[in-house]
């Protein structure tokens, strides 16, 4: 059993390891180190808080550790990049629920301490949680049932959320935006009455107000991530490991859990930051978001898109490219599920060797996750230096001769600077339809993730190049000189 100052001191030294993980992060190039301090301050976490003072049952913990170390491993391993995003919904299910389990626990242990500490000359050994709760005073314990009321609230909140959003993302969930009748109102009705629960629980009402709270909380994480589209999902799952870090970080505050606190709090403050950076990316309202409103209505109908897709084939293509000067790649996450990161760094590889200028333009809500590109970029080993954000290369396409579309689809729609009533209208988005040409990779004619006509398909100085992705490039290979 380790002393607590030991035990402290290793909080200390994972929580230093968790924020040069988070710092890290931010460049592609320290980002495989950065990984390796997460980990490494996880496990210094778990081992010496489960080694620690009070600690016991270790015949039901250590084979619990066990069985999920290697559920998780499995799972990791089976996962291909393009479903990442969805496990990254399911694992913020986890921690929403476990919120809630802890909570619930915590509630019935200060009952159970109250209720021996009214018993005159009562000795029973307490846990110990419990012997931490037997030295509050009524003051501390009132801040106790607070804690417990936040953490179950935002635990469900995150749990059904996350489920929903795990649901979209797979493909398992109807994607549009839905809600029960009565829409908004239903959500403000469902927050009121967890007010008024949470208000008689904290007079001295029974446990059941938490279970009825957990209920009204999970019908509100479903409701509000049901009403968002598909296409949003990026930042609700962003948003999602905002509410998750909360609530660990109140499930912390309720065990007295320092490393939990501040660890919570990392990825609560960061999750939120990431959110509101990418709501400014597609130029939609923060508080929008976390009231489930995204998007918000449109004003009217759609404009109609006149003309057709032409298409085009590698041939044609080819010959294109090999009279290019500079060429923009553009890829979405058609060129995830394809896997053709590394047909296209084999491309970009051969257009640089015939003295082609060759970037690629990333726009923060590529893909379904943020970063989604960048890392089957990097995994595919193409130059950091020639990733571009969105930011740093729009002002080029006017000056580019040949802009490709892999996979993508609302990042790279004119609609929305030109169509006012489109359900993106105002979003920031790549304007490849200003190179002198644009090829789009694309397997048919149908529409996006997000169910969006895209105008720019049926452009003039567009050409529709079918098929699956990486087939597609592979075919280009052997053409271009």
């Amino acid at each position: 059993m380790l002393s607590q100052g030991f035990v402290s001191a290793a909080a200390i030294a994972a929580s230093v390891l968790f924020i040069l993980s988070l710092g890290g992060l931010s460049n592609q190039e320290k980002a495989k180190r950065a990984v390796w301090y997460g980990i490494v301050g996880m496990a210094v976490a778990v081992l010496f808080t489960a080694f620690g003072p009070g600690i016991g049952n270790y015949w039901l913990m250590i084979p619990m550790i066990v069985i999920g170390s290697v559920i998780g491993w499995k799972v990791a391993k089976q996962v291909a990049m393009t479903e990442m995003p969805q496990l990254v919904a399911a694992l913020h299910s986890f921690v929403g629920l476990a919120a809630v389990f802890v909570a619930w626990n915590a509630d019935l242990e200060r009952r159970r301490v109250l209720a021996v500490q009214a018993v005159e000359g009562a000795t029973e050994q307490f846990s110990a949680f419990a012997a931490l709760v037997a030295t509050k005073a009524p003051d501390e314990l009132t801040f106790l049932q607070l804690e417990v009321v936040f953490a179950i609230f935002i635990g469900a909140v995150t749990f059904t959320g996350s489920v929903i959003a795990f649901g979209k993302l797979a493909g398992k969930v109807d994607g549009k935006a839905k809600q029960l009748p009565g829409g908004h109102m239903l959500n403000a009705g469902a927050a009121v009455l967890s007010l008024l629960l949470a208000i008689l629980y904290l007079n001295g009402a029974g446990f059941w107000t938490l279970l009825v709270l957990a209920a009204l909380a999970f019908f509100i994480g479903y409701h509000l991530i049901m009403g968002i589209g598909g296409a949003d999902m990026p930042v609700v799952v962003s948003m999602l490991n905002s509410y998750s870090g909360w609530a660990a970080a109140a499930i912390g505050f309720t065990l007295s859990n320092d490393l939990l606190i501040v660890t919570g709090a990392l990825v609560g403050s960061s999750g939120a930051i990431l959110s509101y950076i990418m709501c400014k990316a597609m130029n939609r309202n923060f508080i929008s978001v976390i009231l489930g409103g995204f998007g918000g209505a449109q004003a009217g109908a759609a404009a109609e898109i006149e003309g057709e897709q032409v298409a085009i084939d590698a041939a044609g293509v080819a010959a294109t490219l090999n009279n290019a000067d500079s060429v923009v790649i553009v890829p979405g996450y058609g060129m995830a599920v394809a896997q053709a990161q590394n047909a296209v760094s084999e491309l970009v590889r051969k257009l640089r060797s015939a003295g082609k200028e060759v970037r690629f333009a990333i726009h923060p809500v590529a893909g379904r996750l943020p970063g989604h590109m960048n890392v089957l970029l990097a995994e595919a080993r193409v130059p950091y230096d020639i990733v571009m954000e969105m930011d740093e290369i729009n002002d080029d396409f006017p000056k580019t001769d040949v802009a490709i579309v892999i996979g993508s689809n609302d990042i790279v729609n004119p609609a929305a600077q030109d169509d006012p009533n489109s359900p993106i209208a105002g979003m920031p988005v790549l304007e490849v339809w200003k190179s002198r040409v644009v090829f789009v990779c694309k397997r048919g004619q149908g529409t996006g993730y997000s169910g969006i006509e895209n105008p720019l398909f049926y452009k003039e100085n567009t050409r529709m190049l079918y098929g699956d992705a990486r087939e597609s490039i592979d075919s280009l290979l052997s053409l271009i000189d």
